[in-house]
């Protein structure tokens, strides 16, 4: 009899559209694990409104996303698909956990810290208390991984703690998970703030997805780098952030290693490695802007994708919650 599939969860915010850090830090990885893993990706809209959102907006976003997931390759055949708010167990199991969640795991979240910092007229509850609802999304399914940036291992780790808390008060109610860090392309920094990740707060610094050709072209040429001529495009993370960043990206589209990167450019300045890396990124864009760009036309399909997922998470998510409300004595229909 053949062993049931590992099972493997994730999701991002719509809070914008989705952008190269996102590609290359998690969903060019997703779409390559389909065969190993029973998949469930979602757009996390309920995270999303703990910054106040414009509805029209999210709804836009939400469902563009979609569009790239499928666009970027998971295939929502083989993969599961959904909108976190289309699947009420998300909220009602995070309402559980956060009555097992002690304050002081909470308040020590580096996310909470910098998002009040960004956020001090709207330091909400929700803003407080979503690593809970992070640990809901993924004990919800029993996941064995969660593949993960290096920024969002402290989240896993918090799960993990609140299954064994659970685990040790009602016995094998959750599967504890492990984070899955990708070896390369784990963490895609800002193209003019080498120093931070990726953000489309920084849009001159970020690559969306659905950026065209010369606006890609644009923001490579404008790149970060540094003024050394000698020996310019070799790796150095500490003392040559920006070029480590471009030579992340190059690595990561071709599979070429860092020596391989450093001999090609060899007696080459940055007049000629940055336009390089633009045009492999451009490359990789292309057949992801176009799909999307088409399947954002089919509002029907979308749909069905949407609903489909959200039937088939729902039904797994049941499961868990059923067992969690008979455990902590809540009477079921």
């Amino acid at each position: 009899m053949e062993e049931p599939k590992k099972r493997m969860l994730s999701g991002i915010q719509p809070s914008g559209d989705l952008h190269l850090g996102n590609y290359l830090g998690a969903i060019k990885n997703w779409s390559s694990r389909v065969d190993e893993y029973e998949c469930f990706y979602f757009m996390a809209d309920l995270h999303t409104i703990t910054v106040r959102q414009e509805p029209a907006e999210l709804r836009r976003r939400s469902l563009h996303q979609l569009a790239q997931y499928i666009a970027c390759g998971l295939d929502p055949e083989k993969n599961v698909l959904f909108l976190q708010s289309m699947v009420p167990q998300h909220a009602q199991l995070a309402w559980v956990l956060n009555c097992y969640t002690m304050f002081g795991e909470l308040s020590r979240m580096t996310q909470f810290k910098d998002k009040s910092a960004k956020h001090k007229d709207n330091i909400n509850a929700g803003l407080f208390t979503y690593p809970a609802l992070m640990a809901a999304d993924i004990l919800l399914y029993q996941a064995d991984y969660v593949p993960v940036g290096e920024d969002q291992k402290q989240h896993v780790e918090l799960t993990r703690d609140i299954a064994t808390r659970f685990n040790s008060i009602y016995g094998d109610v959750f599967k504890v998970p492990e984070p899955l860090i990708a070896k390369t392309g784990a963490r895609i920094y800002g193209l003019t703030t080498p120093g931070d990740k990726m953000s489309k707060s920084v849009p001159d610094g970020c690559v969306f997805l659905m950026d065209d050709p010369d606006t890609i072209a644009r923001k490579f040429k404008r790149a970060v780098t540094d003024s050394d001529t000698e020996n310019p495009v070799r790796y150095d993370r500490e003392n040559k952030p920006g070029v480590a960043n471009l030579m992340n990206i190059y690595s990561t589209l071709t599979g070429k290693t860092f020596e391989e990167i450093e001999a090609e450019f060899a007696g080459k300045g940055y007049g000629v490695f940055k336009p390089a890396v633009g045009e492999v990124v451009i490359d990789a864009m292309r057949p992801i802007r176009e799909e999307a760009e088409r399947l954002i036309k089919d509002k029907a399909y979308l749909e069905d994708v949407y609903r489909k997922g959200a039937e088939h998470a729902s039904y797994v998510a049941n499961k868990t919650l059923r067992k969690v409300y008979k455990k902590v004595g809540f009477y079921q229909i």
